[in-house]
């Protein structure tokens, strides 16, 4: 193999580049705007949630209550009403997503040191959206029940025992419990995804196109050389889009990073070394830009979306669909980033997902070589 002939090689695809805007604008703005809409427009965290109010008690007891929902981030208060006719408009015409309905008798019941029962209605059009307004709202109501027993209990003179079994509740990881933070590794799988496979599935398919392949099977260039010379670029431009991408989640949308920045680099650059091989051979098998880059789509974007653990849990997925993740390498990489950046992770432990990453970048690497033949068919 002769490495000038690569570099000429490489350096001819990146003139290519450079003066195909629309490639060069995907090189340049695609990470920052993945990174920015991913990390503003995904988030699972619940907030705001507009809640109207049915109070028929109408005491000082059944305001304090309220008074809980209103101090809360998790709520806000969208009204009041006074029937259940206006309650089900407020759900229907989506002003309000939980309804909490006082029952005339509250403070009664409260004062007598009885139990009383709240309604809450809640819009469960979103499954998940409604589960976590309905753990808020007993959150709130279970504080306001622990301080009135404390009250009544005073009232009586009679001392509160000792609870026998607490709990005490500490996070590792997440502190926070922000989406963010576990949303922005995920967004860097699809940075290189998007950059990677998608630009190398037009590299062959364009010579094809223009009429320019069969000069450069007259040429002494091997096979493996056009491959090498065609990928390098792409590789550098996919690490520096990562790069990009990676500062954004760090400066910007404050993602934490406890891990090695060295094992980042390296498992990055196992991951990219995939997407470019698996976009090399769908350029090699379409001939056609436009099927290469919508196959390319299809077999990496959709994959490490929806089966990479990226937004959703692979440990929830049916068995059948767990085991089908093990075929896309976006799982690894995913897997990997959110250990290095969670939990910062020593590279040791990481051989579970790294070995897998490796394999893949050898089968794919080989498969693209083996696809690539200098001669007209």
């Amino acid at each position: 193999m002769n490495w000038f002939r690569v570099w000429v090689m490489a350096r001819k695809e990146m003139l290519q580049i450079l003066r195909d805007t629309r490639s060069l604008l995907i090189v340049i703005a695609m990470p920052a705007v993945l990174v920015v809409l991913f990390g503003y427009g995904v988030n699972l965290d619940q907030t705001g949630v507009p809640v109207v109010i049915w109070d028929q008690d109408g005491t000082q007891k059944s305001q304090d209550l309220l008074k809980r929902f209103q101090a809360s981030e998790y709520f806000k208060i969208a009204g009041t009403v006074h029937n259940e006719r206006d309650l089900a408009r407020a759900l229907d015409d989506g002003g309000a997503r939980l309804a909490i309905v006082v029952p005339w008798n509250f403070s009664e019941r409260v004062e007598q040191g009885g139990q009383v029962a709240l309604q809450i209605a809640v819009d469960a059009t979103d499954d998940n959206s409604a589960n976590l307004a309905i753990g808020y709202a007993r959150s709130v109501v279970q504080g306001y029940s622990a301080t009135l027993q404390g009250e009544w209990m005073r009232r009586r003179g009679v001392q509160s025992a000792a609870v026998p079994v607490s709990v005490e509740m500490r996070t590792w990881y997440n502190e926070e419990l922000e989406s963010r933070a576990f949303i922005m590794p995920g967004v860097l799988a699809l940075v290189m995804t998007v950059i990677g496979a998608f630009l190398t599935s037009l590299t062959i398919a364009r010579e094809w196109e223009r009429g320019t392949m069969e000069q450069l099977i007259s040429t002494p260039v091997t096979a493996l050389e056009i491959m090498l010379g065609k990928l390098i670029p792409y590789f550098v431009i996919g690490m520096a889009d990562t790069l990009i991408a990676f500062a954004i989640a760090l400066g910007w949308f404050r993602a934490p990073f406890r891990g090695s920045f060295t094992t980042f680099v390296a498992a990055s650059s196992l991951f990219l070394v995939v997407v470019l091989a698996l976009g090399f051979l769908v350029s090699v098998l379409a001939r056609n830009q436009f099927a290469a880059s919508q196959i390319a789509l299809i077999i990496t974007f959709l994959p490490a979306f929806l089966l990479s653990g990226f937004l959703f849990a692979i440990e929830q997925m049916p068995p059948a669909l767990q085991w089908i993740t093990h075929i896309f390498p976006a799982r690894y990489y995913v897997s990997v980033l959110k250990q290095i950046f969670l939990k910062g992770t020593a590279t040791a432990m990481l051989g579970r997902d790294l070995i897998p990453l490796g394999m893949f970048t050898v089968m794919l690497m080989i498969a693209a070589t083996r696809a690539f033949h200098k001669r007209l068919e």
